[in-house]
């Protein structure tokens, strides 16, 4: 967990925070440097995923000194460990009493879109990831996550607008290009999506996801043989592509290939995918 493991070095900075100077020296040294030690130990305890002990390690912290505030970043840390655990309320009021404590800072607000799109909560995430923008408008993952969300709500041209700005900063980005191309053909766009699949793959010529990415579009045109080939290809770099698995289902039961298409649904719920999700296709195989 990246941004927990920056707790510690971040003690004596404000840059993230927005923590004034003046506060941060008026800290006493003894107690400082005890809470420094809470705060090594919750580190080394999050890193060995004993999420209990280094949350008990992160209160002890801010016990030890109420009013630091670099709990700001003790809440924030304190909300990811709960996000791990999957104590999604809980995780959302210690991110929200972070940014209580400092709004302007985008580490936090970062975590708690995030957080929003686990819990499902995407229009609230990307309030979140607009604030970022607004404090840091070349900020790549709020770019790349705000252009995600607006694809799910067919908001096209806002997607494409935010992923053309990622692209512009970061031309190579693979989540952008493959972000851009999943938009493009949930757009119809399909020959602008397949256009950049097809250079994405002349750069990776061993990525399933790409394979299967390409497969879905020509699945859309059509174009079942080509699929089809696609599909074998990401299988054999990825057998464990369940993806690759319920694409290739739906289009044997397209060409009534009925056993087939039974076998690549079940195999995609053996690698994860839930049976009320397939039921009904897996009704139609019969």
């Amino acid at each position: 967990m990246p941004f927990f493991a920056q707790t510690a070095n971040q003690l004596h900075s404000s840059e993230k925070t927005n923590i004034s100077k003046d506060v941060q020296d008026s800290i006493n040294p003894k107690i400082l440097s005890a809470y420094k030690t809470f705060v090594d130990s919750a580190v080394i305890y999050a890193g060995q995923d004993s999420l209990v002990q280094a949350e008990r390690y992160i209160h002890q912290a801010m016990k030890l000194e109420p009013a630091n505030p670099h709990n700001a970043l003790l809440f924030s840390n304190l909300g990811t460990l709960q996000r791990r655990q999957r104590q999604y309320e809980k995780a959302l009021d210690s991110y929200t009493y972070a940014l209580n404590m400092v709004p302007r800072s985008v580490p936090i607000l970062l975590n708690r879109a995030a957080l929003y799109l686990e819990m499902g909560k995407n229009e609230l995430a990307r309030v979140d990831y607009s604030l970022v923008l607004d404090l840091e408008k070349k900020n790549r993952e709020a770019l790349l996550m705000r252009a995600y969300i607006y694809t799910g709500q067919h908001d096209f041209k806002s997607a494409r607008s935010d992923y053309q700005s990622l692209l512009t900063l970061a031309p190579n980005s693979y989540e952008g290009r493959l972000g851009l191309a999943t938009m493009e053909q949930k757009a119809g766009n399909s020959s602008v999506s397949l256009s950049i699949l097809n250079k994405m793959l002349t750069d990776f010529p061993h990525d399933a996801v790409l394979f299967t990415a390409r497969a879905g579009v020509e699945q859309d045109l059509q174009h079942s043989d080509l699929a089809l080939l696609d599909l074998e290809e990401a299988l054999k770099i990825d057998p464990k592509q369940t993806e690759a698995y319920l694409i290739r289902g739906q289009i044997y039961l397209s060409q009534k290939n009925k056993g087939q298409a039974k076998r690549d649904f079940e195999k995609a719920i053996s690698l994860g995918t839930p049976l009320a999700d397939l039921r009904e296709l897996l009704e139609r195989c019969k």
